[in-house]
């Protein structure tokens, strides 16, 4: 339905008066059909000025409405898989002031313990609530506790292999209560593939068994004689019956008692079907139905995901506010593009992200030549290693996030294999509004310990596509490609090379410069402002990027002892990042000059614009200039001292 612009501006009267979940029992039906409303149309008006996860929310309005009239949360525990859904939770349970969504000091996109103690979980990596919800069960089991665990997960995530680990150890319980809801839209950010989505979609398309045995016992018991023995008959062949007229066996056979499929959107059916899962006690799992974008026909009609994440966007078109410019997927999918042309044993694999992570032209293209694995990262590297020594060359494009899934894939399989696999991370590095679980912080980290790897952190647009193409030509060894969330800045030319690094800037006229800025991946721009910085403050700068900064290029050593002070910045972790890494290859080289590594420090960062984030880590320029400087200025003290010392003796 649509929403009139005087109700999308005006007032939400019922949904002010909810202050938390029990102002909900106070409601009548049709009360509760005009707060769904109300709900809705809050959510076009606040998220279309701040930008979020519209669509996923626009479908949960009703089942979110039902769970919290259900269930007693905090005491009673509702976990949402992934996050992507909650705002209607945290509208529900006092949090409604949208104004500053996923921005500074505001609202998080996903759940947040630090918001509510409605909020159990802030996972934002899919896939891991049925894990949570068994724990919880198990501690509800021991301190004899009658509390409720309620677990909402999705069909994409569902495609995940924790979520079948879980519950493979869920219905092991027969009689431990938790209460499983799938919100089956059919899609995570596009429509959700495989043999669980053709299984799920058995199960929307079927009638059902309680239907169909219903019906027939209305009429075999108007039978004379053989009807009622027919249709105990029929009751007792009821595992047979459901397995042919609605499939729902899959779970049963793993001890989950099933129920549904339910229409998400009716609030009566989902109460009623949570109300029967509450009493049974034991596993159980109920399917809903929901429409991702309900009640937005700008969602609606947006065939990429249904605007599962949107930036600002007019509220009465759905049409973004403004241009965004190039941004370092859409150059990366291009050059993608252009090198399955150019090579007929390039594939492309993604864990249910085609289009966010630029892979939805390769597929136009080349359909064949693509992989969709659903939230399936640690298979997909496993996968990708079996096409390489099947004679492919992969491409695996996912999120630098969500590479931490699959470590142990890439180390045990790819690395130790060597097989010529491309990892391509993209939103590495500080990503922001996403909050803690999506900042790409970890990659360049972890990954120094595979032997064998090789990194690329690119610096700009037509650095994407060289180091891409490098990439893929390594045939036996993994290599991966890093680079940045949104806008890719100007180009950044090199003034020279050495070795396979290039020289962004090198001071003139200088015997022995004061300082080598090793600057990594698209951090080259603040890097140049460094050096500006220090150059007013009479500090000679060479600024050099490595393009590879796995392995450490060998000619770095000479060219630091070339250099009074190294400084090396870089949008990852510290701990174990490039700056150890080069700080590693001096001491092997045994050059012994000061090293200062400037990254992202150990913590998780809270959400923010990405200026804001860095910012507060210090990662700028001022706040960087400022620290070298003073650097300069001891070694210089030191120097001095040193002098007057010798002089004296």
């Amino acid at each position: 339905m649509e929403f009139p612009k005087a109700q999308r501006r005006g007032r939400w009267d019922l949904l002010t008066r909810v202050e938390g979940p029990r102002d909900l029992d106070e409601l009548s039906p049709e009360q509760l059909e005009q707060l769904a409303g109300e709900v809705r149309s809050f959510l076009v008006d606040s998220v279309s000025k701040t930008g979020g996860h519209l669509g996923p929310n626009l479908g949960v309005v009703e089942l979110t409405i039902a769970l919290h009239r259900v269930f007693d949360s905090p005491k009673d525990r509702i976990l949402f898989d992934t996050g992507h859904q909650c705002y209607v939770h945290k509208l529900l349970t006092g949090r409604q002031d949208f104004a500053k969504l996923k921005s500074k000091g505001g609202l998080s996109g996903y759940p947040s313990r630090a918001e509510s103690e409605h909020d159990v979980i802030e996972n934002s990596h899919a896939s891991t609530v049925l894990g949570w919800a068994d724990g919880l069960a198990k501690a509800n089991e021991l301190r004899h506790s009658d509390d409720h665990v309620v677990a909402v997960i999705g069909d994409g995530a569902l495609t995940g292999g924790m979520a079948w680990e879980a519950l493979n150890n869920i219905a092991a319980a027969k009689d431990r209560p938790l209460v499983i809801v799938v919100n089956d839209n059919e899609r995570s950010y596009a429509p959700t593939i495989g043999g669980l989505a053709n299984h799920l979609a058995t199960l929307r398309t079927t009638d059902g068994y309680e239907r169909f045995l219903a019906r027939g016992k209305e009429v075999l018991n108007r039978t004379p004689v053989v009807g009622k023995p027919l249709y105990e008959t029929l009751h007792g062949a009821k595992k047979g019956l459901k397995d042919f007229i609605a499939p729902q066996g899959m779970f049963e056979d793993l001890g989950l008692k099933y129920v549904g499929p339910i229409d998400g959107h009716d609030l009566a059916a989902v109460e009623s079907a949570l109300q029967r899962a509450k009493r049974f006690g034991g596993p159980v799992l109920v399917h809903c139905l929901t429409e991702k974008g309900r009640g937005y026909q700008p969602a609606l009609e947006d065939e990429a995901d249904q605007f599962h994440q949107v930036g600002i966007i007019h509220p009465d078109t759905g049409l973004p506010v403004k241009s965004s410019g190039a941004d370092w997927t859409s150059v990366f999918g291009e050059e993608m593009v252009k090198l399955g042309r150019e090579r007929e044993d390039i594939v492309a694999i993604t864990a249910a992200m085609m289009r966010p992570v630029g892979l939805h032209g390769f597929a136009e293209e080349f359909p064949e030549r693509v992989y969709d694995v659903g939230i399936a990262e640690q298979h997909a590297a496993v996968s990708a290693a079996g096409l390489a020594t099947g004679g492919m060359h992969p491409v695996f494009a996912v999120y630098a996030t969500f590479l931490n899934r699959a470590f142990d894939q890439l180390l045990m399989d790819v690395a130790l294999h060597k097989c010529g696999v491309t990892f391509v991370l993209d939103r590495a590095g500080v990503t922001g509004s996403d909050g803690p679980s999506h900042n790409g912080m970890w990659d360049m980290s972890v990954l120094q310990c595979v032997p064998g790897l090789r990194l690329a952190a690119p610096r700009d647009a037509e650095q994407v596509r060289l180091q891409l193409r490098e990439a893929v030509e390594v045939d036996d060894a993994p290599t991966v490609v890093r680079y940045s969330k949104g806008k890719v800045g100007p180009a950044v030319p090199a003034v020279g090379r050495v070795g396979r690094m290039d020289v962004l800037r090198k001071p003139a006229d200088v015997q022995r410069p004061d300082v080598l800025l090793v600057s990594v991946g698209a951090l080259a721009p603040m890097c140049l402002e460094i050096a500006d910085l220090l150059d007013k403050q009479g500090i000679s700068t060479t600024v050099v990027d490595p393009r590879w900064v796995k392995p450490v290029d060998e000619e770095l050593a000479p060219l630091a002892e070339q250099h009074r002070v190294v400084v090396t910045v870089e949008d990852n972790g510290r701990a174990g990042g490039v700056g150890s890494a080069v700080a590693q290859s001096l001491r092997d080289a045994n050059v012994d000059v000061p090293l200062r590594d400037f990254g992202i420090p150990e913590r998780f960062l809270d959400h923010g614009s990405r200026a804001d984030v860095m910012a507060e880590i210090g990662l700028t320029a001022p706040d960087i200039a400022r620290q070298v400087t003073g650097l300069v200025a001891k070694l210089d003290g030191r120097y001095e001292t040193e002098a007057a010392e010798a002089a004296r003796d």
